[in-house]
């Protein structure tokens, strides 16, 4: 999920670890700088990818800029029980006036979420392309939120285990993209998935149930929930 900023080039190839399109290995995250960058370079292959996130790894970079790959020590997550509905969400979930999708119009999901943030956002071509191969391979997943038929919120996220990362939500109406977090959060509870790992604070996140927890205690789930 978004997390702002501006990230340069230049303090990315200052970074020691350089990745190669030949292999999939990455530096151990207690390698990775205070703010989380980890490496830079490689590619984002299926497999790299697949890699990265099941070592808690994730990329996030300017567009046009070299790959960049993180790693921050304290991770914000929500675990799926902890979602927090608030009094006037549950009204507009009774309403019935909205209704959620899991795994529909992918594509159209990451578009909107790359649209509304035109001018700041690190979804590019390259990465619509990557997670799209990555939902064909069964390991990513999205919540579409609709209204009238019409697609007005989403997110979408990476899944691999019992482990969800989330990558980005959007909202065209007020509280769609909570409508899609709550909704996710009730099917990966079904499914016993561990957390979902929002990566960065927000606000927002925290408002329904983020919270910080420490490197020791998210390696140990990421674990337990990936193998």
């Amino acid at each position: 999920m978004y997390y702002g900023g501006i990230i340069t080039e230049k303090r990315a190839l200052a970074m020691a670890f350089k990745l190669t399109k030949t292999s999939y290995l990455f530096p151990p995250p207690s390698l990775a700088d205070p703010d989380g960058l980890l490496a830079f370079g490689g590619d984002l292959s299926v497999g790299r990818l697949l890699s990265a996130y099941s070592s808690g790894i994730f990329p996030w970079y300017n567009p046009g800029d070299e790959l960049l790959w993180w790693c921050p020590r304290e991770r914000f997550v929500i675990f799926p029980k902890e979602i927090h509905v608030s009094r006037s969400m549950k009204r507009l979930i009774r309403a019935n006036e909205y209704e959620t999708r899991l795994n529909a119009d992918f594509a159209e999901i990451v578009k909107n979420c790359r649209q509304l943030r035109e001018g700041e956002t690190w979804i590019s071509d390259e990465i619509e392309t990557a997670y799209a191969a990555l939902f064909g391979e069964g390991y990513a997943a999205c919540v579409g939120v609709y209204k009238d038929g019409v697609l007005v919120g989403g997110l979408y996220g990476v899944a691999i285990g019992q482990c969800f990362f989330g990558e980005s939500m959007f909202s065209k109406v007020k509280n769609a993209s909570k409508l899609a977090l709550i909704a996710l959060c009730k099917v990966l509870d079904e499914h016993e998935f561990l957390f979902v790992d929002c990566q960065f604070h927000t606000p927002h996140l925290e408002k329904m149930g983020g919270r910080y927890i420490s490197w020791l205690e998210y390696s140990r789930l990421l674990r337990a929930g990936v193998r």
